[in-house]
């Protein structure tokens, strides 16, 4: 495991420091990470009894999560995708994908169902959230949009044990200490190309 990233000054160099270097990744570094994630993540007893799963698809460089989709259609899971294609809404949607259903580019050219059933964030029971950087405190960087956090606000004042939020990334995207503002949801865990980060504030076991 690499030592942590000092942080730049202002989270737009860190965004653009972490994207960078995730962009540099070779084809070869970008497939062997989606294998290792598979590995990581398909093995644990998270994944094995989370029925409800959310995934995305990766773009601008994150680490891959779609060998991991693959194996939950696999087994039977309903997968669903992030849905925000109603300007305004700053909340997702979370829309049931199965393979070879039709899907559209939302307003910044990510990919997301235009038909499936429907599910709340409530009643999902694993959620992956992408992520631009990270802390050993569950804190996550994003794109500055606050989609998630708005999403799963409700977790910061509820004990509920779901839905639990895994961050994927790439290791070289993790940090010393990330600046939290108060309406930031932090990660239950976070899942890396080389290992898992627990949040400080997370005591259940996700990896073995």
């Amino acid at each position: 495991m690499t030592s942590p990233t000092k942080l730049p000054h202002s989270k737009a160099a860190l965004r653009k420091l972490m994207r960078q270097r995730r962009r540099q990744l070779s084809h070869t570094q970008q497939t062997t990470a989606a294998k290792k994630l598979l590995h990581k993540v398909g093995t644990s007893v998270l994944f094995r009894f989370r029925r409800r799963i959310t995934f995305s698809f990766a773009r601008d460089g994150e680490i891959n999560p779609n060998l991991l989709l693959r194996e939950a259609l696999r087994r039977g899971k309903e997968c669903y995708l992030p849905v925000m294609n109603k300007v305004g809404t700053d909340r997702l949607y979370f829309r049931r994908w199965q393979k070879g259903q039709k899907l559209i580019t939302n307003r910044y050219g990510i990919p997301e169902p235009l038909f499936g059933k429907l599910c709340t964030p409530l009643a999902l029971g694993l959620v992956l959230v992408p992520l631009v950087a990270f802390d050993d405190a569950g804190n996550r960087l994003g794109m500055g949009k606050g989609y998630y956090d708005k999403t799963f606000a409700f977790l910061r004042r509820s004990t509920r044990q779901s839905p639990v939020l895994l961050g994927l990334a790439h290791e070289c995207q993790r940090v010393e200490k990330l600046e939290v503002a108060s309406w930031d949801v932090p990660l239950s865990a976070i899942v890396t190309d080389q290992t898992w980060h627990k949040s400080s504030a997370q005591q259940q076991n996700f990896n073995q």
